[in-house]
């Protein structure tokens, strides 16, 4: 087999970046006996070239990012910088000069993927994204090529790392929320800030990106409708359990019947027999349903450095050898995208409601609930002195009579309060 080297610049040396060079540099041997490919790595762009990065070669380093991108004796560009810029403009400059560029970036192509997937086509270069994802998890791949063909119907994901450690936390240790945030933060799985993961948002770049994909429609992150964990309490985590249930935090992609969209990230109760009840701590899954091919899960960790740099090496391989053979690997064109409008989504509710303790109370309740249309599957009621606590699940009703319904439920003078409020997924 003849070798070609494909030279490599690099956009980037955090935690993916140093685990990427080093992973080129202990599998690059393997890589060129199974493809004829030796891979290179010339340039490391980074902030500040004299800091000293273990396992990195200091001759490699380069703060000049532009410069990386434009050299002609680079083949090929990796971004692992993140934000929106300046790795807009620079993966732009590289696929201008021609080059395939393998990202990471989520934020980046959750806002702007359709203008750099046409920029790659209209090119004929790659770009290339398994890892903006589920970390070492191939899910982008199949979608865009073993599902090709297959009618997806509905994503559901797992898709962050922290949210799960921390559910996973008061659901196994009873604790509560701020206790299991504060110990994901101890153990290097949560950000000082920790917003960007427990208020959904990296979660809904995650499904918007996979929704793109899914249904060959543009999906922009502010298309997601979005919730945290934040509100999620211990009692809830328990009443789950109870019941069946673990709560996650997913996001759901689904077309419907009239061929809009539904995309969301919210919290929802999972029950015990799905599949993804059982994914715990930081792993991550998505669960894909087709018309054809049935029910199909993707799992592992979704996060880490060496995880996540397998992902990009992998895309480098493909990138590199498409490149050797003047070829690409087109993702297609995007339509634009109807969504239904949020409070028309159907689901099943669980409710938890404090009252009084009075004679008259529940069928107050179970009025409103009448009024609304919304339907009672179970219900739980506990006894607390003066007060007591009704839980309720129902059976699949419409966002916005749920609204109205919790409306109602307020200005009853019996409800002190409505403690939680969760929808259920997968419970069909």
């Amino acid at each position: 087999m003849q070798n070609r080297t494909v030279r490599l610049g690099v956009l980037g040396c955090g935690n993916v970046g140093g685990q990427l060079v080093q992973l080129i540099a202990a599998r690059g041997h393997a890589v060129a006996e199974r493809t004829g490919i030796t891979l290179e790595v010339v340039n490391v762009a980074v902030r500040d070239a004299t800091k000293t990065r273990p396992g990195i070669d200091p001759a490699l380093l380069t703060n000049d990012a532009e410069g990386v991108v434009t050299d002609p004796n680079i083949d090929l560009v990796i971004e692992l910088i993140g934000g929106v810029e300046p790795a807009r403009s620079l993966i732009l400059s590289a696929l201008a000069a021609g080059k395939p560029v393998v990202t990471g970036n989520k934020e980046l192509l959750a806002n702007h993927g359709p203008e750099l997937f046409a920029a790659a086509d209209r090119i004929g270069v790659d770009l290339l994204f398994e890892a903006a994802v589920g970390g070492g998890i191939p899910i982008v791949r199949p979608l865009r090529e073993s599902l090709i063909g297959e009618r997806v119907h509905r994503l559901i994901g797992i898709v962050n790392g922290t949210t799960n450690y921390i559910l996973t936390s008061m659901a196994d240790a009873g604790a509560s929320y701020g206790d299991s945030l504060a110990e994901a933060q101890e153990l290097g799985y949560a950000e000082a800030d920790p917003t960007a993961d427990v208020d959904g948002f990296d979660a809904a770049a995650k499904i918007a990106i996979l929704a793109t994909i899914a249904f060959g429609k543009r999906v922009v992150t502010s298309d997601v409708h979005r919730e945290g964990i934040a509100n999620v309490r211990a009692a809830d985590v328990d009443v789950a359990k109870r019941f069946g249930y673990v709560i996650k935090l997913l996001g759901v992609a689904e077309e419907l019947a009239d061929g809009s969209l539904s995309v969301r990230v919210h919290p929802a109760m999972v029950p015990t027999s799905h599949p993804l009840a059982n994914v715990r701590g930081s792993f991550n899954a998505v669960f894909v349903e087709g018309d054809a091919v049935g029910e199909l899960m993707f799992y592992g960790r979704g996060a880490g450095g060496r995880p996540t740099a397998s992902a990009v090496l992998g895309d480098v391989v493909d990138a590199a050898v498409n490149l050797s053979k003047g070829t690409h690997a087109s993702l297609g064109s995007f339509g634009p995208a109807r969504f239904s409008p949020f409070d028309e989504m159907r689901s099943a509710y669980y409710l938890n409601i404090d009252v009084t303790d009075e004679p008259g109370v529940l069928a107050a309740v179970a009025n409103v609930f009448g009024t609304h249309a919304v339907s009672i599957r179970s219900m739980e009621q506990e006894g607390l002195g003066a007060e007591a606590r009704i839980v309720f699940i129902t059976h699949a009703a419409r966002e916005r009579d749920i609204q109205a319904c919790l409306l109602d439920l307020a200005g009853l003078k019996v409800v002190d309060r409505i403690s939680s409020v969760l929808r259920l997924v997968g419970a069909d």
